[in-house]
């Protein structure tokens, strides 16, 4: 078993385990660091899923995650793909330590769902989110493009990419926002960006489909609801809720933001720069 040290979003994390799993962690490699003190360790460990209390699931990509408490007060979170299990993660009380069980072989998306969970829970409380976005840079400033699955967020970033010059991809699906600065990570979506870079952000953009393009500027309830919405991983331990709460709420009052009503086309790409460029 080798141990590695990760740094992603200025927070260090430390993964233990088998030279077949870092095999799986090639999107891992732009955030490797020569060590320091750890926010949390990862170990892949040998065993059997412990009994739990299920408190909650949720569904993605046809993959359940099932969130529960052992009878000693341990958080675990089960990964099943098709009523089979796939592999737990067990966190300490304080989620400074998990365990990674596999129950079916070494399975890259356990690995990174419980990398994600882990780290989300780990920096809840130092005004850090891991957002469910698209994210460009250009002339310096990031801009995310939030929206529910199926939105277009990746279709926008790419029409930046295209026909607004200077822009760049941050990330594709899952960048780490913290005190008003964007970063690449080592999750990303369909297309694969994992870029360790960092940027200040310049606007946040919720799109929706329309017939038509249409931008309006977002605040209070409105801007709040589409953060919370777009944030990756709930959490369910309420003290560290309320700190991720506490940050988005920081996030909205000080960061613009705006809805973008769009067409996947030039017109709303270049509505929406020259809008937010102001």
């Amino acid at each position: 078993m080798m141990t590695r040290h990760y740094k992603v979003a200025g927070h260090t994390f430390a993964v233990s385990g088998s030279d077949e799993l870092f095999e799986q962690m090639g999107n891992y490699e732009p955030f490797r660091c020569e060590g320091g003190e750890p926010l949390f360790t990862l170990t892949e460990c040998s065993g059997v899923v412990p009994e739990y209390t299920e408190e909650f699931r949720q569904e993605e990509d046809g993959t359940h995650i099932i969130c529960g408490r052992t009878a000693s007060g341990n958080d675990v979170i089960e990964f099943k793909g098709r009523k089979k299990s796939l592999g737990c993660l067990i966190c300490s009380k304080d989620y400074c330590e998990g365990r990674l069980i596999m129950t079916n072989g070494i399975s890259e998306m356990v690995l990174n769902s419980a990398l994600m969970i882990m780290f989300t829970l780990a920096t809840a409380g130092k005004g850090t989110l891991l957002f469910h976005a698209a994210v460009v840079s250009q002339e310096g400033k990031g801009y995310l493009f939030l929206g529910t699955s199926g939105t277009g967020k990746s279709t926008h970033a790419q029409l930046w990419l295209k026909h607004i010059e200077g822009t760049e991809l941050v990330n594709d699906d899952n960048p780490v926002v913290r005190d008003g600065v964007v970063y690449g990570s080592p999750w990303s979506g369909k297309t694969p960006c994992y870029r360790n870079v960092s940027v200040p952000i310049g606007g946040i953009v919720m799109l929706s489909q329309a017939p038509y393009n249409k931008i309006r500027r977002l605040k209070g309830i409105e801007a709040y609801v589409a953060v919370v919405e777009s944030v990756g991983s709930k959490v369910w331990d309420n003290r560290i809720a309320e700190s991720q709460h506490q940050t988005e709420n920081t996030l909205v009052s000080t960061i613009p933001m705006w809805h973008l009503e769009c067409l996947p086309d030039e017109e709303a790409a270049r509505l929406c720069h020259d809008t937010i460029k102001r």
